[in-house]
């Protein structure tokens, strides 16, 4: 396992980003009525395709006008019939819209840009003037679901109640790139959703993108070359690629502060440790808890669960090689169900969420709950990096300790960007058990392990690595992850992060390392996941290059990477300081028993 995002990006087609699972979420069959081809004309007089669901007989006179549930997809209506039949069993009205220049709505279809939220407006509003509605309207989806909700709500239609953005990719910060780190995934995505219905057994093919990705890696072209190169030349990749730094651009097409400061609708937000869209949900999260007002705060809820992408909306209990406990599975749909009748209609919250932050503890196998994400950790555990020799493989590991006792005042590896040996190996479908990259490790990665814990310990919240960094090249990629290796050797991906180095000052900055220079690069978007730590159980933190089948080809040059050819390649070596005056460090959320 290199870095999380590849858990959702790359392991299979189920759970990556942004694209949704079409399996049938095996809800019995029910008696509900149907239309489709509903048209709905929008503000620049383009007719989107709408499929509205009701209960089986409804009758406007006899039964009333009924609260509404939408959701607004690209990838055509179709893909949503099972959900818009289990609420319209539960008394709701469900309609299913293809996005502009999907299905069989007219337009030119944008991926994820201003004509989304525009649109949602007009739909709301729309659906707020039939004949058959209450004037209540509930939003809901996942993935591009999820983010078409965000970008509805910051339009404001007045006639907009609630949102349940599930898994919601926030723009340059997930997809299309994470954290100004581009990905190959993009292209395949991008392939998906050509033309105006999914191209899914093309999508779907994982032996053809694997190898073509691979081809990527082998070849040394530039990543700007990608989709001529698989044979999907696109303008929107060609767009998206040449603006790799977070700017205004980035920033249009998602909600301001002063919108996040207007909002104030209820929000039930969810995601999971293994989504990898997770990064996108908890930006929203966090920028509407700093932006939102102190009521629209209350009123927005947090579900956490230890899924990964399509596992937000049908929580599988097995997944990557690993079990979780059964307490994890929860009726996703229920949930959803009571709290549209609690927003929307007069019933009770829903009694699964007992606080504003709902949270599963992998490990222990519960559910907590907590007033806010703040309040979910009551201490901290700081661990220092430390090693006896440079160099680590797997049996001559570093430490990470309190007071490391250890003789080497660094540790470092070499990473040689032409080599492309770790990408041949490809994704392996148990990538939370796996641990074949940290065995095969030799001189190109760090391995830092801790003592056993004398006992179980909660760790809950976004881990932090503070890691002093010498490297004699101007810019490379550092991925972390941090594992549980139990008392039988197994290990558990728990959560990890890849910093681009020239970014260490923020997402809008760029500025390239100085050879020689010793400089802290401050690791703190881990992924947010709960797990209990065994008795017995070891904690180990993996340190390499980013250079895997489901990374961007990085060459370790200046120039902009998507412009980095094998000719611009430079070997790198990345020294990580931990003596007394660089006290390098692992920083770890912890709950205490009486917490």
């Amino acid at each position: 396992m290199r870095k999380l995002i590849a858990f959702a990006l790359c392991a299979m087609v189920g759970a990556t980003a942004v694209a949704e699972s079409s399996d049938d979420i095996g809800r019995e069959p029910t008696d509900v009525d149907f239309i489709w081809g509903v048209e709905i004309p929008v503000r620049d007089g383009t007719v989107l395709n709408g499929t509205l669901y009701r209960p089986d007989g409804y009758s406007r006179e006899e039964d009333g006008p009924l609260t509404t549930i939408v959701t607004i997809t690209p990838y055509i209506s179709d893909r949503y019939h099972p959900d818009a039949q289990y609420f319209a069993r539960h008394g709701f009205a469900f309609l299913i819209v293809d996005t502009r220049g999907r299905g069989n709505s007219e337009g030119a279809f944008k991926p994820l840009d201003l004509e989304d939220g525009r649109d949602g407006y007009d739909i709301v509003q729309w659906i707020a003037e039939q004949p058959w509605s209450n004037g209540k309207i509930g939003m809901r989806g996942g993935s591009y679901g999820g983010y078409n909700q965000w970008a509805t709500a910051r339009y404001f239609p007045e006639d907009l109640d609630t949102i349940v953005p599930i898994a919601s990719p926030y723009h340059g910060i997930d997809f299309p790139m994470n954290y100004n780190v581009q990905y190959p995934y993009v292209i395949r995505w991008l392939t998906l959703t050509a033309g105006v219905t999914p191209q899914g057994r093309t999508f779907g093919d994982d032996a053809f993108w694997e190898r073509k990705f691979l081809e990527y890696h082998q070849s040394g072209i530039a990543f700007e070359e990608l989709d001529e190169h698989v044979g999907m030349p696109s303008e929107t990749f060609d767009e998206w690629v040449s603006r790799s730094v977070m700017d205004d651009y980035w920033a249009a097409r998602v909600p301001s502060a002063d919108e996040l400061a207007r909002l104030d609708l209820p929000i039930l937000t969810i995601t999971g440790y293994y989504d990898g869209d997770q990064p996108g949900a908890m930006h929203y999260y966090h920028e509407h808890m700093r932006h939102g007002s102190e009521a629209a705060k209350e009123a927005h809820y947090l579900v956490l669960g230890p899924w990964n992408h399509s596992g937000t909306r049908m929580p599988e209990q097995s997944f990557g090689g690993y079990e979780f406990g059964d307490e994890m599975m929860f009726d996703a749909f229920a949930l959803d169900r009571d709290w549209y009748h609690w927003t929307m209609e007069d019933g009770e919250r829903p009694e699964f969420l007992l606080d504003r932050v709902t949270y599963f503890v992998a490990g222990a196998n519960e559910w907590k709950s907590a007033p806010s994400l703040d309040a979910v950790a009551d201490d901290e555990l700081v661990l220092r990096l430390g090693a006896d020799r440079p160099v680590h493989d797997l049996f001559r590991s570093g430490v990470l300790a309190p007071e490391p006792d250890t003789g080497s005042d660094y540790s470092e590896y070499v990473y040689d960007p032409l080599d492309t040996s770790k990408a041949e190996r490809g994704t392996a479908d148990d990538y939370i058990v796996d641990q074949t990259e940290v065995v095969m490790t030799d001189g190109d990665g760090l391995i830092f392990h801790s003592e056993p814990f004398d006992e179980a310990t909660e760790i809950s919240g976004n881990i932090r690595v503070e890691a002093f960094i010498e490297m004699d090249v101007p810019d490379t990629d550092v991925d972390a992850t941090l594992y549980e290796i139990r008392v039988d050797g197994s290990s558990i991906a728990l959560a990890g992060q890849t910093l681009r180095a020239r970014h260490r000052d923020g997402l809008r900055e760029v500025r390239m390392m100085k050879p020689g220079t010793i400089e802290k690069l401050v690791f703190d978007r881990f992924y947010w996941f709960s797990r209990k730590v065994a008795e017995g159980s070891r904690l180990r933190l993996f340190i390499r290059p980013a250079n895997g089948i489901g990374d961007q080809r990085h060459y370790n040059a200046a120039k902009p990477v998507h412009e980095q050819t094998a000719s611009d390649a430079r070997t790198a070596t990345v020294r990580l300081h931990h003596d007394e005056e660089h006290r390098s460090r692992l920083i770890l959320p912890v709950v205490s028993d009486d917490g």
